[in-house]
């Protein structure tokens, strides 16, 4: 495990590369710019791109890569590898699961493309440092992420639900938490739906579909992002050939600064 609360991207890269690291990334080498990976066929590509321009808020792109390259640009992170360097991946096959693999040196074809998205775990500091709590990181687990019946808009073959992360926030500080993160619009920006889980579709905030359940304590509400998970969902709805990503919550760390991408 990687105890160094001071670690780097970089250094964070090595150690997941190394199998030191294999757990969730939430709060793992605080202040860099965490990812959601989405890996596809050069088929597949541009359909999947028309996608993310058309759902912005939970496929916020950063980088993609040339085809058959397994390397970021570097002024994301330096000398990476994105087939060992996420701490666990997911291989999706016609909408089934049928790896979950902690590296892809067995998966990788010539022709696979990679999107860099963004991810939220990136205004959690701010939040922090506005005296917004954020519950998973003091329960040391995984964020409470849902699938909802609010659908995306559909690209090509790709279509399917929007995927969301909840955090309870105090109800004082509700609008203090919209202000923080609609600061950052590159990763996810401000929240999607505030309050009532069932108006989007979600029964019981203990049974997320992802991530760790965490409690909703009186006075806090539920507030609720669009998250990077969401191409996860529409790969199970749309069963194509091929998709690979990261297992929630199990990002690929870079080497940007998380203040860097305020604004933008």
């Amino acid at each position: 495990m990687l105890h160094n609360p001071h670690a780097t991207g970089a250094e964070a890269r090595a150690a997941i590369r190394a199998g030191q690291w294999t757990g969730p990334t939430a709060g793992l080498a605080p202040g860099y710019t965490q990812a959601n990976l989405t890996i596809l066929p050069e088929a597949d590509a541009f359909d999947f791109l028309r996608f993310c321009v058309r759902n912005p808020k939970p496929c916020p792109m950063l980088d993609v890569t040339d085809p058959g390259s397994p390397h970021p640009d570097p002024a994301w992170a330096e000398g990476a590898d994105l087939r060992t360097d996420a701490p666990r991946y997911r291989v999706f096959e016609r909408g089934e699961l049928v790896d979950e693999p902690t590296d892809l040196l067995d998966w990788w074809r010539d022709d696979l493309v990679t999107f860099l998205l963004g991810c939220s775990f990136t205004f959690e500091r701010a939040l922090l440092a506005a005296g917004v709590p954020v519950r998973h990181l003091e329960y040391g687990c995984n964020v409470s992420m849902y699938r909802t019946t609010r659908q995306c808009r559909p690209a090509g073959r790709f279509h399917g639900p929007l995927v969301v992360t909840m955090r309870p926030i105090p109800g004082n500080l509700v609008a203090r938490a919209v202000q923080v993160t609609s600061r950052y619009p590159s990763v996810h920006g401000a929240p999607v739906h505030i309050g009532d889980p069932a108006a989007l579709g979600i029964v019981d905030l203990a049974q997320p579909d992802y991530g760790d359940p965490v409690p909703v304590e009186a006075g806090e509400v539920p507030v609720f992002w669009a998250c990077g998970v969401t191409p996860q969902a529409v790969a199970l709805e749309s069963r194509v050939p091929l998709m690979i990503t990261h297992t929630p919550g199990h990002m690929f760390v870079t080497d940007r600064l998380d203040e860097e991408l305020a604004g933008r």
